[in-house]
């Protein structure tokens, strides 16, 4: 893992690397319950990438867990994704400035990742 946490109001955890064990590592730290979820897709997308023959499901289990990371190693950040994602679930509002924010924290967490 790379750098140190900003402090207080920083980020849970450094940002991990982007291989499948540092990804594990920190969602093990900042999102226990999710680990599981994590080591099916990791599961599925090796088995898809034998059967394929080829790294693209590699890499989209790379981007979903490193965007999932950037994300929630910083709590009010996804804490408001998540208030976000149910104003658009509820759909009892205009969903448009809820869904440009949700494409913004998405966009800053892949700049974040390095993808």
């Amino acid at each position: 893992m790379s750098a140190q946490p900003d402090g207080p109001n920083g980020p849970l955890i450094p940002m991990p690397e982007l291989t499948p064990d540092a990804l594990r590592a920190a969602v093990a730290r900042i999102a226990p319950s999710r680990v599981a979820a994590l080591t099916r897709h990791l599961f599925e997308a090796t088995t898809n990438a034998q059967q394929t023959q080829s790294l693209a499901p590699l890499r989209a289990f790379v981007h979903s867990w490193a965007v999932f990371v950037a994300i929630e190693r910083h709590p009010q950040r996804a804490a408001r994704l998540r208030e976000l994602e149910r104003i658009v679930d509820a759909g009892d509002q205009e969903p448009d400035a809820a869904i440009a924010e949700i494409r913004r924290i998405r966009q800053a967490a892949e700049a974040e990742a390095g993808l």
